[in-house]
């Protein structure tokens, strides 16, 4: 299965113009993303009449408001194809409306375009071996080929009261408690999962990931996970990347990959250290601290290979210099950086706060697509370390390389 993602009609567009859309859609995508979005009552009650209809699961969290009403979507696909995260906000000036029979996504009552959203997963509604819904375990989608499983939702950081500020995991582990039960997921249920999303066809690539627990149960548990995974998928090796705090121990890195994840992510989420300590504190303080996180990096390229390694930063916090410093530094080390949109989220200490504008964002995404292609690393690579192609540098990199598929469909016009 290979879904069409655009709703758009390019069949008279060149390739050249499909660019010059996607680049327009792109702008949107980043103002949505600072604004998030709303979606009317009507539109949301068709959706729950639609059986294809996948919601947010666990992925409520990232959402300007506490929702406690219907399930909201995960995401929408923009008129030409551009996946946007639905982080709702029910004042957003970007509404999702239901109009002549269809969803629309309309801006201050204006109408932008038909919109999509992602479909059921092949394995929703199957069980694990220990009874839980795999949907609940790991969401996947057609259009990144990916499935992300959060195994806990806790974070250790809490009891010192050093949570990072801009995260509300501990927050979200009461709601979902409250929701889904207690929220461990064995390795055994993961690896059930990754077996269901892989040969269904909708995912190639898996991240584990979870809140930071104690370094030894951390590496216990990744281990035991990774083993499981391989043998249910008869396999020495898979295409997964191990997300975990950095290890104060480098020979833990190795035992990740002897375990079978193809790639590992470190999140170091800021640069400058000054912001490091303030807004991080549970990483400035715990896993040896920036310098550590920074070492660790490097030595896990020297594991598992130039762009084989990713760090996430959360773009928006500290200035843009101070972050490019930090893309241009890794990169040039072989780790694929990756950036998120900051959505100050509820239940974070900066719930209320504001993301920059749009522009900034595309800037520093397009900084980062060059650093990507400047340090040689492929798109598969890209694919392979990030957790989803939907970030604003996957976007650039592909629109400026024609890898979307809706370039396949442009007219024949010449350019």
């Amino acid at each position: 299965m290979n879904p069409k993602f655009w709703t758009a009609d390019v069949s008279a567009l060149t390739k050249t113009q499909v660019k010059e859309k996607l680049w327009e859609e792109l702008r949107l995508k980043a103002d949505i993303g600072t604004e998030g979005i709303a979606i009317s009552e009507q539109a949301l009650n068709s959706l729950h009449e639609d059986e294809s209809f996948t919601g947010q699961k666990l992925g409520g969290g990232r959402n300007r408001k506490l929702n406690r009403g219907k399930e909201l979507p995960g995401c929408i696909y923009l008129p030409y194809g551009l996946k946007v995260t639905f982080t709702w906000n029910d004042t957003s000036p970007y509404v999702v409306e239901f109009i002549n029979g269809g969803h629309s996504l309309t801006h201050k009552g204006k109408v932008l375009g038909a919109i999509q959203y992602a479909k059921k997963l092949p394995y929703e509604g199957q069980k694990s071996s220990d009874g839980v819904p795999l949907e609940l375990i790991g969401h996947a989608d057609y259009y990144d080929k990916h499935v992300i499983i959060t195994y806990s939702n806790e974070c250790c950081y809490i009891e010192r009261d050093e949570d990072c500020l801009f995260c509300n995991i501990n927050y979200d582990k009461d709601l979902y408690t409250e929701k889904f039960g207690p929220f461990w997921r064995t390795p055994k249920s993961v690896a059930e999962t990754v077996k269901a999303a892989f040969e269904n066809g909708v995912a190639d690539h898996a991240t584990l990931t979870g809140g930071v627990i104690a370094e030894r149960r951390e590496l216990e548990y990744y281990v035991d996970a990774g083993e499981e995974i391989c043998n249910t998928l008869g396999v020495d090796k898979f295409n997964g990347t191990a997300t975990v705090a950095a290890p104060t121990d480098f020979n833990n890195i190795r035992k990740l990959k002897e375990a079978g994840f193809r790639t590992t992510a470190m999140n170091l989420e800021l640069w400058n250290k000054d912001f490091y300590k303030a807004v991080c504190p549970g990483k400035a303080r715990g896993s040896g601290g920036w310098d550590n996180w920074v070492k660790a990096l490097e030595y896990a390229v020297g594991v598992f290979g130039w762009g084989r390694v990713r760090s996430n930063f959360v773009a928006g916090i500290e200035p843009m210099p101070r972050t490019l410093e930090g893309f241009e530094y890794l990169s040039g080390k072989g780790v694929v950086c990756s950036m998120n949109v900051w959505a100050p989220n509820v239940g974070s200490a900066f719930e209320g706060h504001r993301s920059p504008e749009p522009a900034w964002y595309i800037e520093l995404g397009a900084k980062l697509a060059e650093l990507w292609k400047r340090n040689g690393f492929s798109f598969d690579q890209i694919h392979d370390a990030t957790a989803g192609d939907y970030r604003l540098p996957s976007d650039i990199y592909r629109i400026e390389n024609e890898i979307f598929d809706i370039y396949e469909a442009a007219g024949k016009v010449s350019a």
